[in-house]
């Protein structure tokens, strides 16, 4: 996903994009990039029936019946990553430097650390930062609701055909739903393209989310009349995955209220990727000196919002 100083919602979280933007660089930069940080341009337009004839497009790999209508970022204001790569970069980072990766179902979470599978692990402090799967946490702690989103996504194999052009668009369906399609090349020649949200009941485990009948394939078909280089382009995978959306649309990142040495950070919406450097960075300030001071918090505090009833997940 692009992480760029003008692609985040809000005022509130633009210092934090912004901070996030830059600590994506210096990773990059500081440790061996294998998760394809790049730099790249973006654009945004819509789908008609005709292109407009001002010129030809700024994007040729689009077709006709698509109208670029702005330049969204350039390579000094854009860039990208992949997720999962990215995000398997920095555990192993975290582990060169003594953190330890410890899998297990986590059977409670208190004051003092918390219960892996049932054996107590000690701990100074206590993080829920599971996306919108943080909501178990309410079984122990004092946390405010977050939804989960569902959104679908394909992978296309399209090797060298497409540049590194971000493009975000709006389109109606045939069967008139609006989508907001948004296509990403990667450096490894894969193109990810994503549309089509849903709301639905959020699985307790998170390899339970499927995509919602019918969804892919509307996707699909929207590739198809996109671009000639996606139609003709055999798809690698088709996904769905959720991301974690709270009640007034921010973030949730700071104490939570009730327990000595909980925190959290969740609730980024689809723009986790973008600001996970900087809520890491901050998180690990106000917990080791008390307070952030490379971004203000204060927007994001959990308190602001009412906890979820544990009866609401759980019955009784």
């Amino acid at each position: 996903m692009p992480s760029g100083r003008g692609n985040n919602s809000g005022v509130e979280t633009a210092p934090l994009a912004h901070r996030s933007f830059d600590l994506h660089a210096e990773l990059a930069a500081r440790i061996e990039n294998d998760w394809g940080y790049r730099r790249m341009e973006t654009f945004g337009g819509h789908v008609g029936f005709m292109r407009r004839s001002e010129g030809p497009s700024p994007v040729r790999w689009l077709s006709d019946t698509v109208t670029i209508g702005q330049k969204l970022g350039s390579t000094a204001t854009t860039a990208q990553v992949v997720p999962a790569a990215f995000t398997r970069a920095m555990m192993r980072a975290a582990e060169r430097n003594g953190a330890r990766l410890r899998q297990g179902h986590v059977t409670a979470i208190g004051a003092g650390g918390a219960e892996i599978d049932g054996e107590p692990v000690a701990a100074d402090a206590v993080v829920v930062a599971m996306g919108p799967w943080s909501i178990l946490a309410a079984q122990w702690l004092s946390v405010p609701p977050v939804i989960g989103l569902k959104g679908h996504s394909l992978v296309f194999d399209t090797g060298n055909d497409i540049p590194s052009e971000a493009i975000f668009l709006e389109m109606r369906e045939a069967n008139g739903a609006q989508s907001s399609p948004e296509i990403f090349p990667r450096p490894d020649g894969t193109t990810y393209v994503c549309a089509i949200s849903s709301e639905t009941p959020l699985p307790v485990d998170p390899a339970r989310v499927t995509p919602e009948p019918g969804a892919l394939e509307r996707l699909e078909e929207m590739c198809r009349s996109l671009s000639p280089v996606l139609a003709r382009a055999p798809i690698l995978a088709r996904q769905a995955c959720c991301r974690p959306v709270t009640q007034d649309g921010l973030p949730l990142i700071g104490r939570i209220d009730g327990t000595e040495g909980a925190y959290i950070a969740t609730g980024h919406s689809v723009w986790g990727i973008l600001n996970a450097p900087a809520t890491g960075e901050a998180m690990a300030e106000l917990i080791v000196d008390g307070a952030a001071s490379t971004v203000d918090l204060a927007p994001f505090d959990p308190g602001r919002l009412e906890p979820l009833d544990p009866k609401r997940l759980f019955g009784g």
